[in-house]
């Protein structure tokens, strides 16, 4: 329907001027984000969340704006600053989170795990490749019997001679099935040890399927991994991942990313609801002449100025090298709560229109559940937070 055709794309919300504070680099990237969503991945990426497929002509498009490789320096990576990286990955949210995980979990958890505990000829080995995305890296830690208790992995690395033999199962691994180089984490058998080894597929011994019937992030496939005495040749273990405390700053890394992301959602949702109130006609006048529609549109533009001022503060306390796990912990949860909050107001304010794909608002609404709740639900991150504030662990 023509009147609708522009019910996707951004509006501004800037009311408290957080555009003031980005730099010319950050801005750029922003803008070049923002048409690339505007231009190619809303008009496309309906048909493909609908039938869970892979959009590659949109992947491939990532290396070509220079996103891929988060803050990385050097490699051919992106070399962003922590702030350009959450506006990159608000962005590319507020077009489609499957786009978005996919990135995230190639360059915020694959490429940060080599980057942070490789070594430099590690880092040589696989960057450059995933920075072109040459080659597609997965992440796997979850298990089928460890979720929030991540630390408790079953799988297992035993040493043989100049080689580890990888056993265990792994679940909601992203990329998982199309992944070049897996990030594997393991225990060590003789030492206990928590230690982190690149798998290079096709690997015999590696299994991977795709997990069906996920009605959330469609366009991007999570795995359920079978390690069956996988060989590793010890040169593909992360020289620096040696706990599970190394695995714990990757993580850390990446949950900040969280709070940008739902912010992305967010905003996605307030657009489609706002342009949809002030082009549906009711009445005999348009939606958003009504007192409680303002209201509501009022409402959430007050829960999204909220978030966005969360994620500004995320990306200075990371430029200045001062964004603890427990702050990051609190803005995820702030911001994936207050996203879905947001989404639901917009399906409704849509009325039956809200349930269709062409209006960009039911895709986020179920999008948002799966990142509400990987890289930490929300009890965990409360679990977290509380133990901070009041010096009492509530969890092992």
């Amino acid at each position: 329907m023509a009147e609708y055709e522009h019910l996707g794309e951004a509006l501004g919300t800037d009311f408290f001027s957080v555009r003031e504070q980005f730099t010319s680099e950050q801005w750029e990237k922003f803008i070049a984000v923002r048409k690339f969503v505007d231009d190619e991945v809303l008009p496309d990426i309906g048909p493909y969340w609908e039938k869970a497929e892979l959009p590659w002509h949109l992947f491939r498009r990532l290396p070509e704006l220079k996103i891929v490789g988060e803050d990385i320096d050097g490699y051919g990576a992106a070399g962003m600053s922590p702030m350009a990286c959450g506006l990159v990955h608000m962005e590319l949210h507020r077009g489609d989170g499957s786009l978005g995980t996919f990135l995230g979990v190639h360059a915020g958890l694959a490429m940060q795990s080599v980057a942070m505990c490789g070594s430099e000829e590690q880092k040589q080995r696989w960057l450059p490749a995933m920075s072109s995305l040459e080659k597609i890296g997965a992440f796997a830690l979850t298990e089928p019997r460890h979720g929030s208790d991540s630390i408790a992995l079953d799988t297992t690395a035993r040493r043989d001679g100049d080689h580890w033999i990888l056993t265990g199962s792994k679940r909601w691994i992203g990329n998982g099935t199309i992944a070049d180089l897996v990030v594997v984490w393991a225990r060590d058998t003789d030492s206990g040890d928590v230690k982190g080894f690149v798998v290079e597929t096709p690997a015999e011994g590696y299994a991977a399927t795709v997990i069906p019937g996920k009605v959330s992030l469609r366009s991007v496939w999570q795995a359920d991994i079978e390690l069956t005495d996988v060989r590793v040749p010890d040169e593909n273990r992360l020289e620096n991942a040696r706990s599970f405390k190394d695995c714990g700053k990757v993580l850390a890394n990446t949950r900040g990313i969280c709070a940008w992301m739902a912010l992305g959602h967010a905003t996605a949702g307030y657009d489609a609801a706002m342009r949809y109130a002030m082009a549906r006609e009711q009445f005999g006048k348009p939606l958003a002449s009504f007192q409680i529609v303002q209201q509501r549109l009022v409402h959430m533009l007050a829960d999204l100025t909220s978030m966005q001022l969360y994620c500004m503060q995320l990306g200075r306390l990371a430029d200045a090298g001062r964004l603890s796990p427990t702050v990051a912990g609190l803005a995820k949860m702030h911001n994936t709560r207050t996203a879905r909050k947001i989404l639901s107001e917009a399906r409704d304010l849509l009325g039956g229109n809200g349930i269709l794909l062409e209006h960009h608002v039911v895709r986020h609404w179920a999008d948002i559940e799966a990142i509400h709740t990987f890289e930490g639900t929300e009890t965990m991150q409360t679990l977290i937070v509380g133990r901070d504030i009041t010096g009492i662990g509530a969890f092992a």
